[in-house]
């Protein structure tokens, strides 16, 4: 029988290579949280959140702070089996926040802690976390042995524009996601020219991350059309999306849902409104690997559609959960992520996670490893991002 004997929390700050700018934020860099899960037999796992005030109001530090006052004791118990673990796991919330009625404050923390005990328990039964697919969610479960990411061009306009096109078609990217709505830009002008050089074939959606009002919403849609765009994300702000529902039966493509998507409560509102067609499931803004797949399996039921995304900054060990995620669950319709060596300084795995030409990554583990998350981590790099680390619980 194994149990969790002792739980860390490190804040850690993760340079970006570049700045990454859109209708709602800039960012040079990003604060995430990481979970060190030692298990009695040796066996220690990690795992990752990347908290975002603005999506649900979590901070680094707010995250760390809400998985000191978890009652952790009450859910960890000794387990014979990844199954068992697995349910175990499952069942962990974080504690209520005040003014959450989202129930989304604390699913970055959740993250975290879900992964690292899902890497621990993988590595000492021997199971990778694309199993947790199987177990909890098998009529998702369809396993692959690689997958296909798409691109995204952000800010970039003028020549910058036109390479960042040309770059996108010459790589090999099929799908390619555009932000729209940047103040100062004119996101016709740079439809046409990003179309005119990516080619007609290749699929274009964009993401407007709440910038406009929904009669904006509405115009703005319509304008860009002609560029046989797939999908609409998030076009107004999650506070004006009652008022979304009652007029994008004017619209003619599909909406995704993203900042309005970060639990189940959002789901079954959004449903019950009709406020999208899509979502946008991010591991570390959903809660996990198991929220992610429950929402996945809600949407699936409900005939709704779903992408699997990622957040700005995720170092490796979220690459890696994503990775599971898009190689064990059926019918995504669009994949983001693995950017690693792309946007972060520091990854802080040992191995490159980075997808390869055309978008294209292979399923973990790459290098022998084993169970859980299929990657290790690299202490050194760990210890030059870290901002502190604190224990947390201990049996």
């Amino acid at each position: 029988m194994i149990q969790v004997v002792e739980i860390t929390a490190y804040r850690v700050k993760i340079p970006l290579k570049k700045e990454i700018r859109h209708a709602s934020h800039r960012r040079t860099e990003t604060e995430n949280i990481l979970v060190e899960c030692k298990l009695s037999d040796k066996t220690v796992g990690f795992g990752e959140g990347v908290p975002r005030e603005y999506v649900t109001g979590e901070s680094a530090e707010s995250s760390i702070g809400i998985l000191k006052q978890a009652n952790l004791k009450s859910h960890l118990s000794k387990c014979t089996s990844f199954p068992e673990a697995v349910e175990m796991i499952r069942q962990i919330t974080m504690p209520a926040q005040k003014g959450d009625d989202r129930s989304c404050q604390g699913n970055a923390a959740r993250c975290a802690l879900e992964l690292a005990l899902l890497d621990a328990y993988g590595k000492s039964f021997g199971e990778p976390l694309s199993k947790v697919t199987q177990i909890l969610t098998p009529e998702l479960y369809e396993p692959k042995d690689k997958i296909q990411y798409s691109g995204a061009i952000t800010s970039t306009q003028g020549w910058k524009l036109n390479i960042s096109s040309w770059k996108m078609r010459l790589y090999g990217f099929r799908q390619l996601k555009v932000k729209v709505g940047i103040e100062g830009q004119n996101d016709v002008e740079r439809l046409r020219k990003i179309r005119s050089r990516v080619g007609k074939k290749m699929d274009i959606r964009i993401d407007a991350n709440e910038a406009w009002t929904p009669e904006e919403a509405l115009e703005r849609i319509h304008e860009l059309l002609p560029f046989n765009i797939t999908s609409v994300e998030q076009p107004v702000p999650h506070e004006r999306i009652a008022r979304w529902g009652e007029i994008r039966k004017s619209v003619e493509v599909p909406i995704m849902l993203d900042e309005s998507l970060c639990s189940m409560k959002d789901a079954e509102q959004a449903l019950a409104q009709n406020w999208g067609d899509l979502y946008n499931i991010r591991l570390s803004k959903c809660g996990g690997f198991i929220p992610s797949l429950l929402l996945a399996r809600f949407a699936q039921q409900n005939k709704l559609g779903y992408q699997l995304g990622c957040q700005v900054g995720e170092t490796a060990l979220l690459s890696a959960a994503g990775r599971h995620f898009g190689c064990s669950v059926r019918a995504i319709r669009y994949r983001e992520g693995s950017y690693d060596s792309h946007l972060v300084t520091e990854a802080l795995g040992t191995s490159d996670l980075t997808f390869g030409w055309g978008g294209w990554a292979k399923r973990l583990p790459l290098d022998g490893l084993s169970g859980g998350l299929g990657i290790d981590i690299d202490p050194v790099a760990l210890s030059r991002v870290s901002l502190g680390k604190e224990v947390f619980y201990q049996a």
